[in-house]
């Protein structure tokens, strides 16, 4: 059985390097088998170059129509899965048709790529950023060989930033008035805010607020929204009174957020939410929600 064992061993080994993959930032990523593994950090407008390397396994050679290696900018919808729509996509070819008997490197070189959208792993929806390489042979079926990295966007912090003010009531039984310092926020920002309570005529038990993520994927009669609640913090445990101003600080660091993605290439949107929860004695709930914007600021090292 041994040689039928053998007729499925992979014909070569295929190794892709980033030219600056020691010095350059290695962070957590997601596979699609559940593995976390470490790979390198990018951000649009940069060059991405390195070296391809195809061994053949010993007493072995590859007949080859070609050998290519492509960088690909890719959204997948989970419930369409494996159907990849690329939004970006650009072909270096490295080799043409012929024989590869020993080790042999290939160096490859993308400039300044535009990569628009930051990679995003959700719960029916990712982004990804891949190198591909493929060694053409036609019948013989190609070999295929992916690398992942990860691709970050930073925004200056915004020019004007308003409060939220807002106020919310039950007519003749609950008239509070809130207050969060800024509506946008970057990801390791704390949000300061304040609550007033001008009438208080129900028997509040606790108050919340809560962050929430919105995941909306597909478009018109075929979208489909996934809300997630990624963090709950007390606010108050206890009645409050007329008159009473309870402080807000709540810290973002902690949380796994992402910035607010805007209808990505008309596949998906992303939105937070500030989501203000009051629950009486009854084990009824009042709640107000407020968008509000999340982005990424270059981090200091």
């Amino acid at each position: 059985m041994n040689y039928l064992l053998g007729a499925f061993k992979p014909a070569c080994n295929v190794l892709i390097t980033f030219n600056d993959g020691k010095n350059r930032k290695q962070v957590p990523f997601k596979k699609e088998n559940g593995q976390t593994v470490t790979v390198p950090l990018f951000q649009s407008q940069e060059n991405i170059a390195g070296k391809i390397t195809i061994e053949p396994m010993q007493g072995k050679k590859i007949d080859h129509n070609g050998v290519k290696v492509e960088l690909l900018g890719q959204i997948e919808m989970y419930f369409d899965r494996g159907n990849f729509y690329d939004f970006t996509s650009l072909v270096r070819e490295l080799d043409v048709p012929g024989e590869i008997y020993e080790r042999k490197s290939y160096p490859f070189e993308f400039s300044t790529v535009e990569m628009p959208y930051e990679t995003y792993n959700g719960v029916n929806v990712r982004l990804r950023y891949v190198l591909k390489v493929t060694i053409n042979r036609g019948y013989a079926g190609s070999i295929v060989e992916y690398q992942d990295f990860v691709v970050r966007n930073y925004t200056p912090p915004p020019a004007i930033n308003n409060s939220i003010k807002m106020e919310v009531g039950i007519e003749d039984c609950l008239h509070i008035e809130f207050e969060y310092n800024k509506s946008k926020y970057h990801l390791k920002d704390v949000i300061i805010g304040k609550i007033y309570f001008l009438l208080v005529r129900i028997k509040i038990k606790n108050m919340d607020l809560e962050i929430r993520r919105r995941e909306s994927t597909g478009s018109g009669t075929s979208t489909h929204v996934e809300t997630e609640t990624l963090a709950k913090f007390e606010l108050m445990d206890g009645a409050p009174v007329r008159g009473e101003s309870i402080p807000i600080r709540l810290f973002l660091s902690p949380y796994e957020l992402t910035p607010t993605h805007r209808n990505i290439n008309n596949k998906f949107s992303v939105k937070y939410f500030l989501n203000l929860v009051l629950v009486d004695e009854e084990d009824r709930r009042y709640f107000k929600q407020q968008e509000i914007t999340m982005y990424r600021l270059e981090e200091t090292s």
